[in-house]
């Protein structure tokens, strides 16, 4: 499902035009106008309302609120990746500061990352907030009513958990909030943000078709399996940072396998085909954002990402952030074939291009390939979709449910169906100047072998938190799987892990929870109590 420039131009003008206002002195409303009234009287205006909510989701930048103020990027990786052991800031050591100030713990809540993660999730929430609360009475066929209804909800959850997995409770709105409205807003507890969320995903589930339910047109938006997929997600996070909705591992477990079992996902042949064109929404995609390049650079009308451009060498066409470090490269096993498809280094060819690496703008002399394109049209409309959740993601909760369980060797099997397939993996395309052909791997025969049948106990989880870290590799998960297993701390500096922790939940949780300061502004406004230690 790319939506093309006009397309998100028109969702944005109809979000636009059930924003709340003063009321015109006009008795009658011009004919023709969008209301929320008769919006969802025409199957055209519904989907692109729901096409406004997917829009923002891909926001790198852009307006305040859909309007006015700029507010800077943001992208996962920043705090998924770079506040890891995985991943320094990279580019020149003056660049783009706020993001030394997230990898140092340092940051302010004038944060610009933060800022815009903060501003375009509740612009998210309010668009979804408006289909939500009437598409019901609309006149549109039922079926595609459900369907709508349902990506509106699944949308509202995903805007909900990026909030409260990086700033704990958070204001929780159903209905669009006027002006006079902000004295009453209540910051929520970490445990009601997530059960209003997994409420959310649980009746997104029942409402969405399976992937192949969608016709071809409709291809990325969300299914059943995305939405029991991030609910199994958002349930795992609890499990190992605050448990007030007494989650438990069996329920991670049967949201897995009942994605496993529906036989509408299965692991893509070649690791080496995943983040390239030909992977985009395959066999093994659960969730993505979607992307198509256009003439348009930077603003929430361009249909493309710039998230390439700010990963890519410096040498090429890119900025250079998000290097991979050291620590990451020596995690790999000998000869482990998703090495090479992960990670650049200096006199790599990528995609049929030399690249070399200047350590004056780069800070561990690495990059990473699964970010790598051929230059777009435009450097900042990069047309790569961005891989939220995969399939092997499901193979990995569901061995981490059933080592946690006591069924080890279930757990075993699964570990070594992802590891089976990344024996399989081809060199990732264009390791030869001026192609962008698969050469064999020619792994040698023994390199990453399967698991040992008896494995158990913490050797098992520790074996699947190392797949997992080798596995989505600068994919942005890095962060959220150290804090919910409690080792966060453990891979900081010293003295970053003790500025972490006093900006920390320590009372009532399984492990602490580093949190992220909330927007001075909105603080200040909502009455909103801010995170400890700013």
């Amino acid at each position: 499902m790319r939506t093309s420039s006009t397309a998100r131009l028109l969702a944005f003008v109809a979000i636009l035009g059930l924003a709340p206002s003063c009321q015109n002195f006009l008795d009658k409303e011009p004919l023709g106008t969008l209301t929320q009234g008769n919006l969802f009287n025409d199957a055209t205006n519904a989907i692109q309302a729901v096409n406004g909510i997917y829009d923002v989701a891909s926001w790198d930048q852009g307006p305040k609120f859909g309007v006015g103020e700029y507010v800077g990027q943001t992208y996962e990786w920043m705090f998924g990746d770079i506040m890891t052991d995985d991943a320094e800031k990279g580019s020149t050591p003056s660049d783009f500061t706020p993001l030394t100030e997230l990898k140092t713990w340092t940051m302010t809540p004038a944060n610009s990352p933060i800022n815009t993660l903060w501003v375009h999730s509740f612009t998210g929430i309010a668009r979804a907030n408006t289909v939500i609360n009437n598409i019901d009475a609309g006149t549109i066929d039922p079926a595609l009513k459900a369907r709508l209804k349902g990506e509106a909800l699944f949308l509202r959850a995903y805007f909900y958990f990026n909030l409260v997995k990086s700033f704990g409770g958070v204001p929780l709105f159903e209905q669009a909030v006027l002006p006079t409205n902000t004295s009453s807003v209540r910051r929520s507890t970490i445990a009601e943000t997530y059960a209003f969320l997994e409420k959310d995903l649980v009746a997104a589930a029942a409402l969405l078709p399976a992937k192949s339910g969608y016709s071809s047109a409709d291809v990325g938006r969300a299914t059943k399996g995305a939405a029991n997929g991030y609910l199994a997600r958002a349930i795992m996070y609890q499990l190992g940072t605050d448990n007030g909705n007494n989650h438990t591992w069996q329920q991670v477990y049967d949201l897995t396998n009942g994605i496993i079992t529906s036989n509408e996902y299965s692991l893509l042949a070649n690791y080496a085909a995943i983040h390239q064109t030909v992977g985009e929404n395959s066999s093994e995609s659960l969730f993505e954002i979607q992307f198509a390049t256009s003439n348009d650079g930077y603003g929430p009308i361009m249909t493309g990402t710039t998230n390439n451009v700010f990963q890519n060498n410096r040498k090429t066409f890119g900025y250079g952030f998000n290097n991979p470090t050291q620590n990451l490269v020596n995690e790999f096993e000998t000869n482990d074939p998703r090495l090479p498809i992960t990670i650049i280094k200096d006199g790599d060819v990528v995609l049929g291009v030399l690249n070399r690496i200047d350590l004056s703008e780069n800070a561990t002399g690495y990059l990473s390939r699964k970010v790598a394109i051929l230059p777009p049209a435009v450097n900042q409309s990069g047309p790569q979709n961005i891989r939220k959740m995969r399939y092997s993601d499901i193979l990995l909760m569901k061995a981490e449910a059933a080592a946690q369980l006591g069924r080890s060797g279930e757990a075993v099997a699964l570990v070594n169906q992802v590891r089976q397939r990344a024996r399989a993996a081809t060199q990732p395309p264009g390791t030869t100047v001026g192609t962008t052909t698969y050469a064999p791997a020619n792994t040698p025969a023994g390199a990453l072998p399967d698991l040992a049948a008896g494995l158990s106990g913490q050797a098992l989880l520790n074996a699947i938190w190392h797949e997992r870290r080798v596995e989505f590799a600068e994919e942005s998960l890095r962060f959220w799987d150290l804090v919910r297993t409690g080792r966060y701390f453990s891979v900081l500096p010293n003295e970053v892990a003790a500025r972490a922790r006093t900006r920390s939940i320590t009372t009532n949780v399984v492990n602490p929870i580093p949190l992220l300061p909330i927007p001075l502004q909105d603080s200040e406004t909502w009455g909103v109590t801010q995170n400890p230690g700013y």
